[in-house]
C-alpha cells in the first residue's frame, strides 16, 4: 500500500442543510432561573457571614452588587417574553456580567481567601456548555486574569474584633492553581462532551432525514407501479380498439391519423408509468428480491459515473444453497448506496461489489482500487463530521457538496437492520493489470435477520395490501 493516502470523504444523499446549529440558542428564562438560584445563594452567604460567623463586611457595597443582578433579572423578565432565545453573543454578555458581578463580590470579601472563590469557575462551565469555542476561550482567559488579580487585590476579611482572616500563602497559591486547572479542564471537558453530543444529534437527525426520503421514494415508486398495474388493462384495451379503428379507417386519412395518435399516446402512457414505477410496487412480491438485485438497485445511481462496477456472487463460506432473497428495506438500500458511492468517489477505475452467504450469515463486500483509508483514521470511520478534503485532491464529483455524513448514515442504517460493519485497507493484488484494492467495507448480517424467504416452510406472503399513501 502506498504511503500518504488522501483523506477519504464520506458523502450523504441526505439534505442536511436544514439542521440548525443547536449551540448558542438558550432560553432567556433558563438563565434567569439559574441566576435567581445564584442570587439566593449569595444573599444567604452574606447573611450567614454577618449574623452567624461575626464577619465584618462592606455590606452596603455587597448588597448593591447583588441588587444589580436582581434588577437585571426583573428587567429581563418584564421586558422580554418567556420563550425568548438568546443568540451566542447575547448569552456571552449575560455570562460575562455574572462573572464580573461575582468577581466584584470576591474582591469585597477577601479575594481567594474566600472559600466561595471556586464558584468563579461556574461561568466558564456554562459558556463551554452553551457558547462557541471563541466565547469560552475569552471567558476562560478573563477568569484566569481576574483570579490572578484577586490574589493581590482584595478587601481583607475581618472579624468583628478587627482581626484579619487570611489563609497561608501556600494555600492561597494552591487555590489559585486549582482554579486555573479547573477552568482549563472543565472548559475543555464540557465543550468536548457537548460538541460530541451535538454532532451525534445532528448526524442522527440527518440519518432520519435520509431514511425518510428513501422511504418516500420507495412509497412513491410503489404508488406509481401499482397505478401502472391497474391501468395496464384499460390502456391495452385502448390500444387494441385504436388499432382496429386505424385499420378500418384507412380510407379516411384524417380519422386514420387520429386513431393512430390515440394508439401512440396509449403506448406513451404505458412507457411513462413503467419507467416511473421502476423503483418498486406495492405488490407483496416486490417487497422481496434476490440479494444481487438489491445490490444492483443500490448501485444504480452510480453505474454511469465512469467507473467499472463489478458484481460477484459466491458461496465461499461453504454454502451451497441458492442465492438468498431478502426484504427490500429502504435502510438497507440507502446504506449500501452510500457505501458504493464512497467507493466510486475514491476509486481509480473499478469497484468490486461481492456477496457471499452460507446457512448462518450473509455478507456484502465493497472494494475499490483507490488508495484506501488513511491508516490513522480507520478506527474512527463512521464517526460523524470527521472528514476533510485534502486540498488539491481530484474530486470525481466537484459539483456535489457533501456533509461528511455518508459513512455514518450508512453505518447507522445498516446496523439498524441487524448488520455489522468492518472497514479495512486491502493488500495490493499483482494481477495482469496490476490492480490495487484499496478500501474494503464488509457488511455482515445473520441470515435469519435479513433473509425472510429462507426455508421450505416460509408460508404464503399473504394478499396484496391496498395503497394507503
Amino acid at each position: 500500500m502506498k504511503s500518504d493516502p488522501p483523506q477519504r470523504i464520506d458523502y450523504s444523499d441526505a439534505d442536511a442543510s436544514g439542521i440548525a446549529n443547536s449551540r448558542g440558542w438558550i432560553r432567556l428564562r433558563t438563565l434567569v432561573f439559574l441566576r435567581w438560584w445564584a442570587i439566593a445563594g449569595q444573599l444567604i452567604a452574606l447573611v450567614v457571614a454577618q449574623h452567624f460567623l461575626d464577619m465584618l463586611l462592606p455590606l452596603a457595597l455587597c448588597y448593591f452588587v447583588v441588587g444589580l443582578t436582581i434588577i437585571s433579572n426583573i428587567y429581563a423578565t418584564a421586558v422580554f417574553p418567556e420563550n425568548r432565545r438568546l443568540s451566542d453573543r447575547e448569552t456571552f454578555f449575560v455570562v460575562f456580567f455574572d462573572m464580573m458581578q461575582l468577581s466584584v463580590l470576591l474582591y469585597l470579601t477577601g479575594g481567594l481567601n474566600n472559600p466561595f472563590s471556586i464558584l468563579i469557575v461556574g461561568p466558564v462551565t456554562v459558556s463551554a456548555s452553551a457558547l462557541s469555542t471563541r466565547s469560552t476561550v475569552t471567558l476562560g482567559v478573563l477568569v484566569i486574569i481576574i483570579t490572578s488579580l484577586l490574589t493581590q487585590l482584595f478587601e481583607p476579611l475581618r472579624s468583628m474584633d478587627g482581626a484579619i482572616l487570611e489563609v497561608p500563602s501556600i494555600f492561597l497559591i494552591g487555590n489559585w492553581i486549582a482554579i486555573i486547572i479547573a477552568v482549563s479542564f472543565l472548559g475543555v471537558y464540557s465543550q468536548w462532551i457537548v460538541s460530541e453530543v451535538a454532532s451525534m444529534s445532528e448526524a442522527l437527525q440527518a440519518t432520519q432525514m435520509a431514511l425518510a426520503r428513501e422511504q418516500k421514494l420507495t412509497d412513491l415508486g410503489g404508488v406509481v407501479a401499482a397505478a401502472a398495474h391497474e391501468l395496464g388493462t384499460p390502456l391495452a384495451t385502448i390500444k387494441l380498439a385504436s388499432s382496429e379503428l386505424a385499420s378500418e379507417l384507412s380510407d379516411n386519412p384524417d380519422l386514420h391519423e387520429d386513431a393512430v395518435l390515440i394508439r401512440e399516446q396509449a403506448d406513451r402512457c404505458r412507457d411513462i408509468l413503467r419507467s416511473m414505477g421502476r423503483a418498486g410496487k406495492e405488490d407483496v412480491h416486490m417487497k422481496f428480491a434476490p440479494l444481487s438485485a438489491v445490490l444492483e438497485e443500490a448501485a444504480d445511481p452510480h453505474v454511469d459515473r465512469g467507473k467499472d462496477l463489478v458484481f460477484d456472487a459466491s458461496t465461499e463460506w461453504g454454502g451451497n444453497g441458492p442465492q438468498p432473497t431478502i426484504e427490500r428495506k429502504p435502510e438497507v438500500i440507502h446504506g449500501l448506496r452510500n457505501l458504493i458511492q464512497n467507493a466510486v468517489d475514491f476509486s481509480k477505475s473499478r469497484v468490486w461489489i461481492e456477496s457471499v452467504w452460507n446457512k448462518e450469515f450473509i455478507a456484502v463486500r465493497i472494494m475499490d482500487d483507490g488508495k484506501g483509508y488513511p491508516a490513522h483514521l480507520i478506527g474512527r470511520i463512521g464517526d460523524p463530521f470527521m472528514r476533510s478534503r485534502t486540498p488539491g485532491v481530484d474530486l470525481q464529483r466537484p459539483e456535489y457538496e457533501g456533509m461528511g455524513l455518508g459513512l455514518f448514515i450508512a453505518k447507522t442504517l445498516l446496523e439498524r437492520s441487524g448488520a455489522e460493519l468492518s472497514f479495512a485497507n486491502g493488500p495490493e493484488v499483482n494481477s495482469g493489470d496490476e490492480e490495487q484494492r484499496g478500501a474494503i467495507v464488509e457488511v455482515t448480517w445473520p441470515r435469519g435477520q435479513i433473509d425472510r424467504m429462507e426455508g421450505s416452510d416460509r408460508g404464503s406472503l399473504g394478499p396484496n395490501e391496498p395503497i394507503t399513501s
